[in-house]
Protein backbone atom coordinates (compact mmCIF):
# COMPACT_ATOMS: atom_id res chain seq x y z
CA UNK A 1 0.00 0.00 0.00
CA UNK A 2 1.42 3.29 -0.49
CA UNK A 3 2.98 5.49 2.21
CA UNK A 4 3.51 8.90 0.80
CA UNK A 5 1.07 11.81 -0.50
CA UNK A 6 1.29 9.85 -4.08
CA UNK A 7 -1.31 7.86 -4.89
CA UNK A 8 -0.73 4.87 -6.82
CA UNK A 9 -0.76 4.83 -10.66
CA UNK A 10 -3.64 2.60 -11.16
CA UNK A 11 -6.12 4.50 -8.64
CA UNK A 12 -9.33 5.00 -10.45
CA UNK A 13 -10.11 9.03 -10.86
CA UNK A 14 -13.01 9.02 -8.70
CA UNK A 15 -11.21 7.92 -5.79
CA UNK A 16 -7.84 10.74 -6.81
CA UNK A 17 -10.15 13.18 -7.04
CA UNK A 18 -11.74 12.26 -3.59
CA UNK A 19 -8.45 11.95 -2.01
CA UNK A 20 -7.91 15.50 -3.60
CA UNK A 21 -10.72 17.19 -2.36
CA UNK A 22 -10.96 15.62 1.22
CA UNK A 23 -7.27 16.29 1.71
CA UNK A 24 -6.62 12.81 2.62
CA UNK A 25 -3.20 10.85 2.34
CA UNK A 26 -2.66 8.25 -0.35
CA UNK A 27 -2.74 5.90 2.76
CA UNK A 28 -6.44 6.66 3.27
CA UNK A 29 -6.63 3.91 0.35
CA UNK A 30 -5.62 1.24 2.67
CA UNK A 31 -8.83 2.01 4.82
CA UNK A 32 -10.63 1.75 1.98
CA UNK A 33 -9.29 -1.46 1.16
CA UNK A 34 -9.29 -3.20 4.03
CA UNK A 35 -12.50 -1.44 5.46
CA UNK A 36 -14.51 0.15 3.36
CA UNK A 37 -15.22 -2.09 0.44
CA UNK A 38 -15.99 -4.66 2.57
CA UNK A 39 -19.02 -2.74 3.84
CA UNK A 40 -20.06 -1.40 0.54
CA UNK A 41 -20.06 -5.15 -0.56
CA UNK A 42 -22.17 -6.14 2.43
CA UNK A 43 -24.53 -3.54 1.87
CA UNK A 44 -24.98 -3.88 -2.31
CA UNK A 45 -25.79 -7.33 -1.48
CA UNK A 46 -28.04 -6.16 1.15
CA UNK A 47 -30.09 -4.10 -0.85
CA UNK A 48 -29.86 -6.24 -4.20
CA UNK A 49 -31.55 -8.92 -0.99
CA UNK A 50 -34.29 -6.78 0.34
CA UNK A 51 -34.98 -5.29 -3.33
CA UNK A 52 -35.75 -1.59 -1.57
CA UNK A 53 -33.97 1.18 -0.34
CA UNK A 54 -31.51 1.21 2.86
CA UNK A 55 -31.02 3.88 5.49
CA UNK A 56 -27.32 3.43 6.94
CA UNK A 57 -26.50 5.49 10.40
CA UNK A 58 -22.74 6.42 10.71
CA UNK A 59 -21.76 6.93 14.25
CA UNK A 60 -18.83 8.92 15.71
CA UNK A 61 -17.23 12.03 17.70
CA UNK A 62 -16.52 15.11 16.41
CA UNK A 63 -13.50 14.86 14.12
CA UNK A 64 -13.64 11.04 14.03
CA UNK A 65 -13.63 10.67 10.74
CA UNK A 66 -17.07 9.95 9.67
CA UNK A 67 -18.18 12.61 7.27
CA UNK A 68 -14.94 11.26 5.21
CA UNK A 69 -15.96 7.65 5.52
CA UNK A 70 -19.60 8.23 4.39
CA UNK A 71 -18.70 9.81 1.53
CA UNK A 72 -16.06 7.05 0.36
CA UNK A 73 -18.97 4.54 0.84
CA UNK A 74 -21.30 6.46 -1.02
CA UNK A 75 -18.32 6.35 -3.96
CA UNK A 76 -17.83 3.19 -3.58
CA UNK A 77 -21.47 2.19 -3.99
CA UNK A 78 -21.64 4.00 -7.48
CA UNK A 79 -18.80 3.40 -9.06
CA UNK A 80 -18.34 -0.11 -7.92
CA UNK A 81 -21.67 -1.72 -7.15
CA UNK A 82 -23.81 0.75 -9.50
CA UNK A 83 -25.95 1.66 -6.98
CA UNK A 84 -27.27 5.08 -6.24
CA UNK A 85 -26.15 6.39 -2.92
CA UNK A 86 -26.28 9.72 -0.93
CA UNK A 87 -24.55 10.56 2.04
CA UNK A 88 -26.66 13.17 4.39
CA UNK A 89 -25.61 14.66 7.37
CA UNK A 90 -27.48 14.82 10.76
CA UNK A 91 -25.73 18.24 11.24
CA UNK A 92 -27.72 19.81 8.32
CA UNK A 93 -31.04 19.43 9.80
CA UNK A 94 -30.01 21.98 12.33
CA UNK A 95 -32.95 24.61 13.35
CA UNK A 96 -32.39 27.83 11.86
CA UNK A 97 -30.43 30.08 14.13
CA UNK A 98 -33.59 32.42 15.37
CA UNK A 99 -35.49 28.64 16.09
CA UNK A 100 -32.50 28.24 18.77
CA UNK A 101 -33.16 31.48 19.83
CA UNK A 102 -36.28 31.32 20.89
CA UNK A 103 -35.59 27.92 21.92
CA UNK A 104 -33.15 29.19 24.26
CA UNK A 105 -35.41 31.80 25.28
CA UNK A 106 -38.18 29.46 26.13
CA UNK A 107 -36.32 25.86 27.47
CA UNK A 108 -33.02 26.52 28.41
CA UNK A 109 -29.93 29.29 27.45
CA UNK A 110 -27.58 26.32 26.67
CA UNK A 111 -30.01 25.33 23.72
CA UNK A 112 -28.88 28.36 21.46
CA UNK A 113 -25.70 26.26 20.73
CA UNK A 114 -25.78 23.56 18.27
CA UNK A 115 -25.61 19.66 18.70
CA UNK A 116 -27.54 18.07 21.14
CA UNK A 117 -30.81 16.53 20.47
CA UNK A 118 -33.05 19.08 21.03
CA UNK A 119 -31.40 21.44 18.49
CA UNK A 120 -32.09 19.34 15.04
CA UNK A 121 -35.63 19.62 12.89
CA UNK A 122 -36.63 15.75 13.15
CA UNK A 123 -39.84 16.08 11.17
CA UNK A 124 -37.55 17.76 8.54
CA UNK A 125 -35.36 15.27 8.65
CA UNK A 126 -37.70 12.21 8.47
CA UNK A 127 -39.33 13.84 5.61
CA UNK A 128 -36.18 14.22 3.85
CA UNK A 129 -34.92 10.69 3.84
CA UNK A 130 -38.21 9.07 3.38
CA UNK A 131 -38.29 11.16 0.51
CA UNK A 132 -34.74 9.78 -0.71
CA UNK A 133 -35.95 6.50 -0.34
CA UNK A 134 -39.44 6.48 -2.31
CA UNK A 135 -39.80 8.07 -5.93
CA UNK A 136 -40.58 11.56 -5.15
CA UNK A 137 -38.89 13.47 -7.39
CA UNK A 138 -36.31 15.81 -7.26
CA UNK A 139 -35.72 16.03 -3.37
CA UNK A 140 -34.22 18.88 -1.56
CA UNK A 141 -31.60 18.17 0.66
CA UNK A 142 -30.96 21.07 3.59
CA UNK A 143 -27.50 22.19 4.37
CA UNK A 144 -25.83 23.71 7.47
CA UNK A 145 -23.16 26.86 7.05
CA UNK A 146 -21.21 25.85 10.13
CA UNK A 147 -19.31 29.44 9.14
CA UNK A 148 -22.33 31.27 9.70
CA UNK A 149 -24.15 29.00 12.62
CA UNK A 150 -27.23 28.93 10.33
CA UNK A 151 -29.51 26.71 8.09
CA UNK A 152 -27.55 28.09 4.29
CA UNK A 153 -30.33 29.29 1.74
CA UNK A 154 -32.31 26.58 -0.29
CA UNK A 155 -30.47 27.87 -3.03
CA UNK A 156 -27.49 26.05 -1.91
CA UNK A 157 -29.36 22.82 -0.93
CA UNK A 158 -28.53 19.19 -2.70
CA UNK A 159 -31.37 18.48 -5.03
CA UNK A 160 -31.41 14.20 -5.47
CA UNK A 161 -32.93 12.08 -7.72
CA UNK A 162 -35.13 9.64 -6.33
CA UNK A 163 -35.68 6.84 -5.38
CA UNK A 164 -31.70 6.48 -3.93
CA UNK A 165 -31.01 2.90 -3.41
CA UNK A 166 -28.75 4.24 -0.46
CA UNK A 167 -28.93 6.78 2.18
CA UNK A 168 -26.24 7.13 4.59
CA UNK A 169 -26.77 9.37 7.79
CA UNK A 170 -24.11 10.33 9.58
CA UNK A 171 -23.53 11.90 12.80
CA UNK A 172 -22.32 12.17 16.47
CA UNK A 173 -25.28 11.48 17.75
CA UNK A 174 -26.89 8.96 15.32
CA UNK A 175 -28.09 5.95 16.94
CA UNK A 176 -27.56 7.41 20.58
CA UNK A 177 -29.97 5.88 23.07
CA UNK A 178 -31.36 8.32 25.90
CA UNK A 179 -29.55 7.74 29.55
CA UNK A 180 -31.63 6.65 32.65
CA UNK A 181 -33.14 9.42 34.82
CA UNK A 182 -30.66 8.41 37.96
CA UNK A 183 -27.47 9.03 35.94
CA UNK A 184 -29.18 12.90 34.68
CA UNK A 185 -28.28 13.75 38.69
CA UNK A 186 -24.70 14.30 38.90
CA UNK A 187 -22.95 17.01 36.05
CA UNK A 188 -19.95 15.48 33.83
CA UNK A 189 -18.48 18.58 33.53
CA UNK A 190 -17.59 22.55 34.23
CA UNK A 191 -20.45 23.30 31.71
CA UNK A 192 -23.25 21.40 33.43
CA UNK A 193 -22.66 22.11 37.05
CA UNK A 194 -22.21 25.87 36.27
CA UNK A 195 -24.63 26.47 33.68
CA UNK A 196 -27.02 23.90 34.45
CA UNK A 197 -26.42 23.35 38.00
CA UNK A 198 -30.26 22.20 38.04
CA UNK A 199 -30.40 19.79 35.53
CA UNK A 200 -33.42 21.12 33.22
CA UNK A 201 -31.15 21.53 30.15
CA UNK A 202 -29.92 17.43 29.98
CA UNK A 203 -33.27 16.54 31.26
CA UNK A 204 -34.96 18.25 28.20
CA UNK A 205 -32.00 16.80 25.99
CA UNK A 206 -32.29 13.28 27.00
CA UNK A 207 -36.04 13.23 26.36
CA UNK A 208 -36.15 14.82 23.00
CA UNK A 209 -33.16 11.94 22.39
CA UNK A 210 -35.93 9.46 23.59
CA UNK A 211 -38.82 10.83 21.96
CA UNK A 212 -37.97 12.31 18.96
CA UNK A 213 -34.79 10.88 17.89
CA UNK A 214 -35.40 7.07 18.91
CA UNK A 215 -38.29 6.66 15.80
CA UNK A 216 -35.82 8.21 13.64
CA UNK A 217 -33.05 5.76 14.37
CA UNK A 218 -34.99 2.93 14.61
CA UNK A 219 -35.67 2.96 11.21
CA UNK A 220 -31.72 2.40 9.86
CA UNK A 221 -31.13 -0.83 8.73
CA UNK A 222 -27.48 -0.59 9.36
CA UNK A 223 -25.50 0.52 12.14
CA UNK A 224 -21.61 1.74 11.42
CA UNK A 225 -19.83 3.51 14.25
CA UNK A 226 -16.10 4.98 14.16
CA UNK A 227 -15.30 4.39 18.12
CA UNK A 228 -12.86 6.88 20.00
CA UNK A 229 -10.84 5.64 22.77
CA UNK A 230 -12.21 8.08 25.16
CA UNK A 231 -13.74 11.71 25.15
CA UNK A 232 -10.11 13.19 25.87
CA UNK A 233 -8.93 12.72 22.34
CA UNK A 234 -12.37 14.61 21.03
CA UNK A 235 -11.00 18.09 22.05
CA UNK A 236 -7.70 17.89 19.80
CA UNK A 237 -9.85 16.12 17.03
CA UNK A 238 -12.59 18.82 17.02
CA UNK A 239 -9.75 21.54 17.05
CA UNK A 240 -8.12 20.13 13.63
CA UNK A 241 -11.90 20.04 11.92
CA UNK A 242 -12.28 23.63 12.99
CA UNK A 243 -8.69 24.59 11.61
CA UNK A 244 -9.90 22.51 7.99
CA UNK A 245 -13.33 24.77 8.11
CA UNK A 246 -11.12 27.77 8.84
CA UNK A 247 -9.32 27.25 5.85
CA UNK A 248 -12.26 26.85 3.33
CA UNK A 249 -13.96 29.96 4.75
CA UNK A 250 -14.79 32.29 6.63
CA UNK A 251 -17.87 33.77 9.37
CA UNK A 252 -19.06 34.65 12.83
CA UNK A 253 -19.68 30.64 13.89
CA UNK A 254 -15.91 29.52 13.69
CA UNK A 255 -14.30 29.12 16.98
CA UNK A 256 -11.42 29.91 18.51
CA UNK A 257 -9.79 27.24 20.70
CA UNK A 258 -11.15 28.91 24.01
CA UNK A 259 -14.55 28.30 22.68
CA UNK A 260 -13.97 24.94 20.99
CA UNK A 261 -13.27 23.83 24.61
CA UNK A 262 -16.54 24.77 25.95
CA UNK A 263 -18.60 23.85 23.06
CA UNK A 264 -17.57 20.06 23.05
CA UNK A 265 -18.48 19.87 26.75
CA UNK A 266 -22.16 20.31 25.35
CA UNK A 267 -21.42 16.81 23.69
CA UNK A 268 -19.88 15.22 26.18
CA UNK A 269 -22.63 13.12 28.13
CA UNK A 270 -24.07 11.73 25.09
CA UNK A 271 -20.81 11.09 23.36
CA UNK A 272 -19.25 9.07 26.90
CA UNK A 273 -22.83 7.71 27.04
CA UNK A 274 -22.65 6.02 23.44
CA UNK A 275 -18.82 4.97 23.42
CA UNK A 276 -19.99 2.60 26.01
CA UNK A 277 -23.32 1.41 25.10
CA UNK A 278 -23.27 1.53 20.84
CA UNK A 279 -20.25 -0.12 19.95
CA UNK A 280 -22.49 -3.85 21.10
CA UNK A 281 -25.64 -2.33 18.69
CA UNK A 282 -23.25 -1.50 15.99
CA UNK A 283 -23.36 -4.36 12.32
CA UNK A 284 -19.56 -2.64 11.59
CA UNK A 285 -17.21 -1.36 14.75
CA UNK A 286 -14.10 0.36 13.56
CA UNK A 287 -12.51 1.24 16.58
CA UNK A 288 -9.69 4.08 16.28
CA UNK A 289 -6.66 4.75 18.42
CA UNK A 290 -5.47 8.16 19.42
CA UNK A 291 -4.53 9.12 16.05
CA UNK A 292 -7.42 7.99 14.39
CA UNK A 293 -6.08 4.80 13.18
CA UNK A 294 -8.39 1.80 12.84
CA UNK A 295 -6.67 -1.00 15.68
CA UNK A 296 -9.84 -2.81 15.29
CA UNK A 297 -12.62 -4.09 12.60
CA UNK A 298 -15.92 -6.23 13.91
CA UNK A 299 -18.39 -6.61 11.37
CA UNK A 300 -21.59 -8.52 11.77
CA UNK A 301 -20.73 -10.75 8.88
CA UNK A 302 -17.15 -11.68 10.26
CA UNK A 303 -17.47 -10.96 13.98
CA UNK A 304 -14.14 -11.39 14.74
CA UNK A 305 -12.79 -10.10 12.14
CA UNK A 306 -9.88 -7.44 14.35
CA UNK A 307 -6.93 -6.16 12.83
Amino acid sequence: MPTSNTPPLNLPEYLQDFLQTQRLPATYIEVIDRYIRPIARDLANQHQKLARSLLIGVNGSQGSGKTTLSEALSLLLQHEHSLTAVAVSIDDFYLTRAEREQLARDVHPLLLTRGVPGTHDIPLAQRTLQDLTRDAGSVAVPRFDKAQDDRAPQSQWDHHQTPVDIVILEGWCVGASAQPMTELLEPVNDLEAQEDPEGNWRHYVNAQLQLEYQPLFQQLDCRIMLKAPSFDCVFRWRLEQEEKLRQKTSGSGLMSETQIQRFIQHYQRITEHTLKHLPAQSDYLLVLDENRQICEFHSASAPNADT
